[in-house]
């Protein structure tokens, strides 16, 4: 929903995917380079792996992730999609599907699809960066890889790229909390989360609500892992971001009151207002606005809580403990960038960073 604050970003998943795999060629090129062995079959995988690391997402992405269906992450859906294009193309797919996991014994293939220093976040950041017009997320992705080298099948940066790194994680918390978590985006993505739990309990009540066929399915069904079988594979595939626009431009007019106002507010961006406080909320706030709100509109308390809720965001730019950035000093000496930076706040973006917001209707319906 960031184009809610940034009208440029309108750019796709598909921008991205084909992004990435043309920062992985550069990649393998670059590798090859400086004598890092890459098999035709390795380099096939991985521009396979990076190119369909994303296509589990469903509509507007992570904003919906747990929504449509239950507790099954993205990830878990790219990769029932690839075993279904691997059987349909004679196992062609099998070495990317075993990158992807993390099952090849070639570690540095994995770290490029999944990792701090990967493909995907070479990609995101500057792209993003271009779109919203957020300058501080403009990496130097080219320089980065150029940068990087393989040390006992494990990815390193040359320390002549210490300072790229050094920007790119700086890029990276600030795009979190410019960007991906600007609250005007948050309480949209919010919005919409509710948008659909309401459909689905109206729906489970009885109640008919116009809508797509693939949308009517997962709102009519409770889908898990356990679930997905070919055809409900199909049906998510058919999926995308119109479904659940043109349901919400058919359902702002429906009678119920919680599921009417929540789409008018983000079809006509009449959004909820939005407290953003370094300490949790007080449960006397949040007390007060739901009162009024079931004062003011006759309604529950469940139905109030559509529209007068709580939750935390948390930012952490780089994890110590996952996947390390690791610098190779001219000696040989690798070392981890926090180490390795004489830039003293690296060690500070380490740290997870928490943040507690409230939402609350600005003025009556």
């Amino acid at each position: 929903m960031s184009y809610l604050v940034y009208p440029g970003a309108h750019h796709t998943r598909f921008h991205h995917a084909i992004g990435c795999v043309h920062l992985m060629q550069q990649v393998v090129n670059v590798l090859r380079f400086k004598d890092v062995t890459i098999s035709k079959e390795e380099e096939e995988a991985l521009y396979i792996a990076i190119l369909l690391h994303d296509i589990g997402h469903g509509p507007f992405s992570h904003a919906m992730e747990h929504s449509i269906v239950n507790g099954v992450s993205h990830e878990q859906i790219s990769l029932l999609f690839m075993e279904q294009l691997n059987t349909e193309f004679n196992g062609s797919l099998t070495l990317a599907i075993k990158i992807f996991k993390g099952e090849y014994n070639r570690n540095f293939l994995y770290q490029l699809i999944s990792g701090q220093l990967d493909m995907d976040r070479a990609d995101y950041l500057k792209r993003d960066s271009f779109y919203t017009g957020v300058a501080e997320g403009n990496i130097s992705s080219e320089r980065l890889i150029t940068m990087l080298n393989v040390v006992d099948d494990n990815l390193v940066v040359e320390e002549k790229g210490i300072y790229s790194v050094e920007k790119f994680i700086v890029a990276r918390r600030l795009m979190y909390w410019q960007v991906y978590l600007h609250k005007t985006s948050l309480v949209a993505e919010q919005l919409l989360i509710r948008v659909l739990k309401r459909a689905k309990e109206l729906t489970n009540n009885g109640v008919q609500l116009q809508a797509s066929n693939a949308l009517k399915f997962f709102l009519d069904n409770e889908i898990s892992i356990k679930d997905f079988d070919i055809a409900t594979l199909e049906l998510f595939s058919k999926l995308d971001d119109y479904d659940i626009v043109s349901a919400m431009k058919e359902w702002q007019n429906h009678e119920d009151f919680v599921l009417r106002h929540l789409c008018e507010m983000i079809i006509n961006r009449t959004l909820l207002k939005i407290k953003v406080k370094k300490k949790a909320i007080k449960k006397e706030s949040l007390e007060s606005h739901i009162n009024a709100l079931i004062e003011t509109y006759t309604i529950s308390r469940s139905e109030a809580e559509y529209f007068v809720f709580t939750g935390c965001i948390s930012n952490q730019a780089y994890h110590l403990k996952n996947q390390n950035i690791n610098i190779l000093h001219k000696s040989g000496k690798i070392q981890d960038i926090v180490k390795a930076s004489d830039q003293l706040n690296l060690k500070a973006l380490s740290k997870r960073v928490t943040k507690y917001y409230m939402c609350y209707p600005k003025q009556s319906f």
